[in-house]
Formats: C-alpha cells, structure tokens, sequence
C-alpha cells in the first residue's frame, strides 16, 4: 500500500480498514472507481439497501483530497439561493438548494447513524467579508437564507469581530447546519461502514479500462477485473482518461492547509470561541478552523503541486499571525495539500456519459458535505430514480477549451485574485 502523503490528519486518523487488492475476476451490481467521499457514500447508500458493489481505489480510501481537505462541513452550493432558482427553475433548483443545504444535517445523521469516530462537530460555518465588496454579496446571501426561513444570521464588523477574535471582516454570516470532521477519518470511517453493509473495497487497485462486454460493463486493474451492470466514475480532482473528456472537464487544482501546535485554551477561545468553522469570502478563499485539540488549521490556495511541509505556503501562517497577533512564536508543526476539482460554472456535475455509467465530480471546494449527499443521489439513480427526479441535474461532459493550459491559468487567477483582494477591489 503506498504511504499517504504527509498530513497532520494522517498521524491522528482512525485506523484504516483492510482494503486488499483485487486479485482475479469478481462480479457486482455496481463497480465504482475512486475510494472518496463520493464513491464511500454511495457504496454505503447502495450496500445499505443491499446493492453487491464493489471498489476500486488507486491507493487507499480518503488517500486524496477527501483525506486532505480542510474538514469543513459547509451547507449549500457555490452560488447564492435565488442564483440557483434563476438558473435551474423553482422545482429543479429548489431540489438542490433543498439537498445542499441539507447536506450537512445528513452527514451527521449518517456519522450517528454508523458510529463514525470523526471528531464530528455541528457548531456552524462562518462565512466573512473581508471589505465593502463581500459584506454586500454575504448580506445578500444571508437575507436570501432567511427569507427560505433557514438558520442563517448577519452580523457586522462589531459583532463579527467578537466571532472571530479579529477586526479583519467587515461583516459575517453565520449558518448553524455547517460544521465540521477530521476528514481522513471520516473518509476510513464510511469505508468501514460501507464494507459492514457488505460492499467489498479494494484498495492499489487502479481502474486502468473499461468496456461494455454483452449486457456488462468490465473494468480492468492491473491484477483483476469487475464486471458489472453499473459503474459509478467517483475520482473528483484526480480524475484521468479512464473514460474519455471527464478529466477535461473539470480544472483540478491544489488547496493547502497550515497546522500549529496545540495552543494554549486562552488562544484559542479568543479566536474562534463557537468553534464554527470559517471560510472568506475574497476572490481568493482562505478557510479556517481549530480542531478538537486546539490546533487552528489555516487552509488556502498554495503551490500548484505536492506540498510535504508548511514552508511553500507561509503566506497563510504569515496571514494568520495579522489576523491573531497572539500567536506571534506558535510553532506551526504541518503543512500539506490535496487536488480539488473546480468546474467553470461552479455547480457540481452528474454525467450519464452511457447507459450504465454514471459519474460525479467537481464540489468546488465544497466536496465534504456535497460528495457526501451526492453519493445517495447516485445510489437513487441506480436503484430505479428517473433522471429527472433527482435532486441535481444530470448533464454532459463537456471538455473545456485549452485545458492543458490549466496550471499557467490557475497560477494566473490566484496572483489576480489575492492582488484584488488586497487592494478592496
């Protein structure tokens, strides 16, 4: 089994759960190809109701992003609610405002549900304007939220101030669903879960083909093969060219996190002392929270490559140290990052590229909760659920234009980005 890669998560996390590799032909009503949050949830929803699914991961489950991410566990989408409705219709968009916001209240009933040791807090999100432009647009978004009677609140600089410990934010929303886990946990522990419900995890077990065969779909690894009616393609910001233009349709891009040590209680509950996590909303998103231990986790966009320690991304403890001059000597111990997947019109995508064959990827920065509620749409889908009724749009791959540029646009987009951000523009 290759090593995870470095994280703060890594080194505390539950113990994983025996994952062997696939070794010889199996057959299954559902083969689903990445070990994430995605495809966790739906082997769960799916073995739950006694669906034969079987897993294959390249490494380990929760081995990507869904085990480096910054644990936050955000309601709703990327766009605001009345955006949505515009967009998709007062049915359809209603359904997916219904389903995303609803997201983390059902991934906590599912940590209850299965007992899942994840360090699980619903203590609310925070989402903070940094200048005149964001206080505005987070107004808006919180009198959309409680105008649909949601438990969404509006705070100014004042107020915002004393949530957060720093004079940085012009104003705040806070949404009590919102919360947060120990994501590589989380991760392990749904695979658990999933695997007591009978569905069977292979981990270094790369998906490298896959064909229809007669009624059936064959998916390949280097030392087996699934055949199966259905396939689910889970791989979100690690997705390849298992099936053609799924990876071009997303752009992944990397999202680091700083650790610190432990810090003193006095620190920490003048900080953040709800215990909400928090995420900005700049151009550039930095998030935040402090653990069950008293570390705060400073995550943002860094080195677009792998990252094993907190020196490429001194940005973000330099940042911390101006919004908290009280950790002028903390010792940050970590740092690390992981490969989200964002798409240009920054919904999550369900595709149905073929009969039989469903894939979800692209949260946007919002996968914890989302690839979570995701997975039981697809579990809905293969259990008999028209397309039509489920509560996100099935839609086609669509390659974007000039996607091997990624990297220099991303690179691009953040240096533009943090210079508007900076300047209030």
């Amino acid at each position: 089994m290759r090593a995870l890669p470095p994280s703060l998560y890594a080194e505390g996390a539950a113990p994983a759960a025996p994952t062997p590799p696939l070794e010889g032909a199996v057959r299954a009503d559902v083969c689903i190809v990445g070990g994430g949050f995605t495809g966790l949830s739906a082997a769960l929803h799916l073995a739950e109701i006694g669906t034969d699914v079987v897993v294959l991961e390249a490494r380990e489950p929760g081995w990507g992003a869904s085990g480096r991410n910054g644990g936050q566990v955000n309601p709703g989408l990327k766009p605001d609610p009345d955006e949505v409705e515009r967009d998709f219709g007062p049915d359809l968009g209603g359904r997916m405002l219904a389903l995303s916001y609803g997201a983390p209240d059902a991934l906590f009933a599912l940590v209850r549900r299965h007992q899942i040791a994840c360090e699980a807090r619903q203590e609310g999100t925070i989402r903070a304007a940094i200048d005149a432009r964001s206080v505005a647009s987070v107004a808006r978004s919180a009198e959309q939220g409680a105008r649909r009677g949601w438990p969404v609140s509006f705070a100014l600089a004042e107020e915002a101030a004393a949530m957060t410990g720093t004079r940085r934010y012009a104003g705040a929303m806070l949404d009590a669903r919102g919360g947060d886990v120990q994501p590589l946990s989380y991760a392990r522990g749904l695979a658990r879960a999933a695997m007591a419900q009978g569905a069977r995890i292979h981990g270094d077990s790369p998906a490298t083909g896959i064909a229809r065969d007669g009624a059936s779909w064959l998916v390949t690894t280097p030392s087996g093969e699934v055949r199966a009616a259905h396939v689910v393609l889970a791989t979100n910001g690690y997705t390849d060219d298992l099936w053609p233009g799924l990876r071009r349709s997303v752009v992944p891009v990397f999202s680091s996190i700083a650790a610190t040590e432990r810090l003193p209680e006095e620190i920490a509950r003048g900080m953040m002392p709800r215990r909400a996590s928090l995420y900005e909303a700049g151009r550039i998103t930095v998030y935040y929270r402090i653990d069950r231990a008293n570390r705060l986790l400073m995550g943002g966009r860094g080195p677009q490559r792998p990252i094993g320690d907190v020196a490429p991304i001194r940005y973000l403890t330099d940042y911390a140290a101006r919004l908290w001059p009280a950790l002028a000597g903390v010792r940050w111990t970590h740092g690390w990052n992981g490969q989200l997947a964002m798409t240009p019109d920054h919904y999550p995508h369900l595709h149905e590229p073929a009969p039989g064959v469903i894939a979800a990827l692209g949260y946007n920065g919002r996968g914890v909760a989302m690839a979570t509620a995701m997975g039981r749409q697809i579990a809905r889908r293969l259990t008999g659920t028209p397309g039509e009724a489920l509560d996100m749009p099935v839609t086609s791959i669509r390659p974007i234009p000039f996607h091997g540029f990624w990297r220099i646009g991303v690179a691009a987009k953040l240096w533009e980005g943090r210079i508007r951000d900076r300047l209030g523009l």
